[in-house]
């Protein structure tokens, strides 16, 4: 019975394929856009039927989400009077509030264990990425909106699911949680201060207003989270299963209604920033690993802080960009950036993890981190 339902998935899968190539050559675009989301959604499905593949479900679901907005951006625009852009924020705060259930105070312990790796790990990430991301902006010529988009994703913090992806690389799970979090704290500090110096000159950045939204949107939540999970962690079970499906559901409505907003531009640059986003985390990663080995760190934590390095935090870039009120420009880097790191990172996540060096600090690692005090890693979306 499972290889018979594998084979009518896949059957499927290939039908749509086919008619949705059909009706795209004899440009009958609306039918195509809608068998392009079906067809996504049944590879999603093929995917879940193997264990190798499971992990790349989500990032089909959410082509499947891109594709309908892009097809009928106007049922994701408004519903009635209310404008469906003012949800992000509170999704946003939701998603990281989510977060903050599967860490602890502990996480932050790393900084005196080994604080030679930290320090690397957000010097680079908070300068590799916001350079590379405003030489990616001018390279590619952008519209400044666009422009601003992109050298936004790059002054944000580490992305809260690179820890997965260290997990998954078996990396240095206690140094990557360590550099999330401190990041994570940096950031309404120097992501205002990198966005004004780097972006001010193609968007009003307002330094205060950015650290109000910022503390609003990423630290408030974050910490509440701790707190729920220091005093709550055994009486309230039901946050560390309900809330990592309600965090991937808010990231794909994010990501849904920003294409939306953003069509018409999408259609125009979608492919060149697909490219520039591709590009800004590869520079990331490679500079970040090798800036890791000058600074005399093992292969393993050189494989942490490169993925610290390259993950960004593209849901504060999109919270960022609706508290601008320009979520159709400003907003399309953060949403093009979690599709494509979500793709790129589980490949080379996978790669690295079936030729995991061995690592100097594993005794310490699991010491500080238990594998099991993170069995939620897995189901944070890797788009945050």
């Amino acid at each position: 019975m499972p290889f018979l339902s594998k084979k009518v998935l896949l059957s499927l899968t290939l039908l749509l394929l086919f008619a949705e190539i059909f009706f795209f050559v004899t440009k009958q675009y609306n039918y195509g856009g809608l068998l392009l989301t079906f067809f996504w959604l049944s590879l999603a499905a093929s995917f879940m039927q193997y264990k190798s593949l499971s992990k790349f479900a989500y990032t089909v679901i959410i082509l499947a989400a891109v594709t309908v907005s892009l097809s009928f951006p106007q049922y994701f625009i408004s519903i009635g009077s209310f404008q469906l852009k003012g949800l992000i924020v509170p999704l946003l705060q939701i998603i990281t509030f989510g977060v903050g259930c599967t860490m602890s105070w502990h996480d932050l312990s790393g900084v005196l264990k080994m604080p030679k790796a930290v320090f690397a790990g957000v010097t680079c990430h908070y300068t590799i990425m916001p350079l590379v991301g405003f030489s990616i902006a001018k390279l590619f010529g952008f519209p400044p909106e666009i422009a601003a988009g992109v050298i936004l994703v790059g002054c944000c913090p580490s992305g809260l699911a690179s820890n997965v992806i260290a997990f998954i690389a078996k990396a240095n799970l206690a140094l990557s949680v360590t550099i999330t979090a401190v990041s994570t704290l940096l950031a309404p500090l120097l992501t205002p201060l990198l966005m004004k110096l780097l972006g001010g000159q193609l968007v009003p950045v307002s330094f205060g207003g950015m650290v109000l939204d910022i503390v609003k949107m990423v630290i408030v939540p974050v910490i509440l989270g701790v707190l729920v999970n220091h005093f709550f962690k055994h009486k309230a079970v039901w946050i560390h299963k309900i809330m990592p499906k309600i965090s991937m559901a808010g990231v794909a409505l994010i990501i849904v209604v920003i294409t939306a907003a953003g069509r018409d531009n999408m259609l125009q640059i979608g492919f060149a920033l697909v490219v520039a986003m591709f590009l800004h985390m590869t520079f990331g990663l490679t500079l970040g690993y090798w800036s890791a080995r000058l600074w005399g760190l093992s292969k393993n934590d050189c494989r942490t802080v490169g993925i610290e390095v390259g993950m960004q935090n593209g849901g504060l870039a999109s919270g960022i960009a609706a508290a601008m009120g320009k979520i159709a420009t400003v907003g399309l880097a953060p949403a093009v950036n979690g599709p494509v790191m979500n793709t790129t990172f589980s490949l080379i996540a996978t790669w690295w993890g079936s030729r995991a060096p061995k690592a100097k600090n594993a005794a310490a690692t699991t010491a500080i981190f238990p594998v099991e005090s993170h069995g939620d890693l897995a189901n944070i979306p890797v788009n945050s």
